[in-house]
């Protein structure tokens, strides 16, 4: 089974067209609607990618300067038990 016997090429000549000049036009308005629609999404896919990176460096960023503040802090290193008195 062709391709050809699933679904027929349009083709036609200027005294025999199968598509009318109106059909055309319309074609034309839904491929440039189509293109259009098709740059407005991925425009907006490349600002949701930026939106995230921008998020997930924001929390990387937060995770590390929490582990480098923890790793910083030496005031318990240095901390002596008290002296205990004996009565």
């Amino acid at each position: 089974m062709g391709d050809s016997d699933y679904k027929p090429k349009i083709s036609g000549t200027k005294q025999d067209p199968v598509l009318k000049e109106a059909e055309l036009a319309y074609m034309r308005i839904i491929e440039q609607k189509n293109r259009e629609r098709v740059q407005k999404l991925q425009t907006i896919a490349r600002k949701n990618r930026i939106t995230g990176f921008t998020i997930a460096g924001g929390v990387f960023g937060v995770y590390l300067y929490s582990i480098f503040a923890v790793k910083q802090e030496t005031f318990l290193d240095d901390f002596d038990e008290p002296v205990k008195v004996q009565q």
